[in-house]
């Protein structure tokens, strides 16, 4: 049976899982066609990834696509009802995107994978710089989930999808892995949302079992 849904992307990406997470919650069959950000038949106008295929339409940028697919094909099952509770998913997933993968990504997790799978010697001085403000904002979140017992509503939405993805990479490297490991409340969690089956069935090749 052909995919419903068609994510050209990176493979080992943030965002492209994110995506399959959201497919996964709703059922959707999907196939990831692993497509570089800077390469030509990236589709996306700023030249980001993932850009979607779905029911006839083109979707790009993450919010907007798993908002579509939770929404066309899983009533909305990961977005608050209540205005109170979407306001707070909403400020995470904002959090996410703004402010914690960019710090993440630039000064921990690209790093690494450059390292890892391009051969390029490891940027210990760009790493060293980001570690403060990433060990602050680590800190950060474990203070705000021991707060509510869970980002907004204890329930499984778009805010875990979100922070589960982005904190997912950093836990990948030793120093994030370090860190996260000094945050209680944030091991916590992400040792039980690991469990749950949208997440496994979504891993990166590159993660230990």
């Amino acid at each position: 049976m052909s995919a419903e849904v068609r994510i050209f992307g990176t493979v080992i990406s943030t965002y492209t899982r994110i995506v399959q997470i959201t497919c996964e919650e709703a059922g959707l069959s999907h196939e990831t066609i692993a497509t570089a950000a800077p390469s030509p038949e990236n589709r996306h106008p700023f030249g980001k990834v993932p850009v979607v295929e779905v029911d006839g339409l083109e979707l790009y940028e993450s919010v907007s696509i798993v908002q579509y697919l939770d929404n066309a094909h899983n009533r909305g099952a990961l977005q608050p009802d209540d205005p109170g509770r979407r306001a707070a998913m909403d400020r995470w997933v904002a959090i996410a995107n703004n402010y914690l993968f960019p710090l993440f990504e630039h000064g921990l997790v690209m790093p690494w994978i450059m390292h890892r799978f391009a051969g390029m010697p490891i940027d210990r001085e760009r790493i060293d710089r980001a570690l403060p403000n990433i060990s602050r904002a680590l800190a950060f979140c474990d203070a705000e989930i021991a707060v509510d017992g869970a980002w907004t509503t204890g329930a499984f939405d778009l805010a875990d999808v979100f922070l589960y993805c982005v904190l997912r990479g950093v836990q990948l490297t030793p120093q994030g892995g370090a860190g996260i490991a000094q945050c209680p409340q944030l091991s916590a969690w992400m040792a039980i949302t690991e469990q749950r089956g949208s997440i496994r069935a979504t891993r990166w090749e590159s993660e230990p079992q």
